[in-house]
């Protein structure tokens, strides 16, 4: 059940098919390089060699850095974007606004990344408890996000708040799912602001 968001709060200023939207593929990045390029170091001082990972709302490149990782499954709302992720070992299609569980086992990954598009969750309860039935006891949620968004489809309580205030949000969406929030990112490295919000399981399962 959702705890988080009321329907007042999930209310998007396009309400058609996200899928529709996003028919057509974006070979772009929602982000500048610096951005992009201090999401990777972040991505490196959490993940290690080896790894399982899930790329969450992904596109066509998952920022990871040049390591080997035994499985990285990239999801998104655009089949042409994903095929063309040369990182994604398989991907899949799935519209989390219209279900939540994840083809995935318990268990399944030692890492979850949601980059540049958290703001567009409708149910982010019901996602981020299926983020924490698939990670590992000793995995890691990583959750990034700038000030860029699209504005139409991004839900009303983050469209209404500032930057810190969406920190709070994702911060009560891992408390929602039983994550607990490890580390949070503030920071300028070039035109887009960073953030970030690290997360992982709060009982050490």
């Amino acid at each position: 059940m959702e705890s988080v968001l009321d329907d007042t709060d999930r209310a998007k200023l396009d309400d058609g098919e996200d899928g529709a939207f996003y028919d057509s593929p974006r070979l772009v990045t929602h982000a500048d390089e610096a951005f992009l390029a201090r999401l990777t170091d972040l991505y490196a001082s959490v993940l290690d060699p080896g790894d399982r990972v899930f790329d969450a709302m992904g596109s066509w490149v998952s920022h990871l850095p040049d390591d080997d990782y035994e499985r990285v499954v990239v999801h998104g709302l655009n089949a042409a974007e994903l095929e063309r992720n040369d990182r994604a070992d398989e991907w899949f299609v799935q519209d989390f606004n219209r279900e939540q569980s994840l083809p995935l086992a318990d268990d399944a990954v030692d890492a979850v990344l949601c980059a540049l598009s958290v703001q567009y969750l409708q149910y982010p309860a019901a996602v981020f408890q299926e983020f924490a039935r698939v990670l590992a006891p000793d995995g890691v949620l990583v959750v990034s996000f700038t000030n860029r968004m699209f504005p139409t489809k991004a839900v009303r309580a983050w469209r209404a708040a500032s930057m810190d205030e969406r920190v709070d949000l994702v911060a009560a969406y891992c408390r929602a799912a039983g994550l607990r929030v490890v580390e949070t990112v503030r920071e300028r490295p070039g035109a887009d602001p960073f953030y970030a919000v690290v997360a992982e399981h709060a009982d050490g399962r």
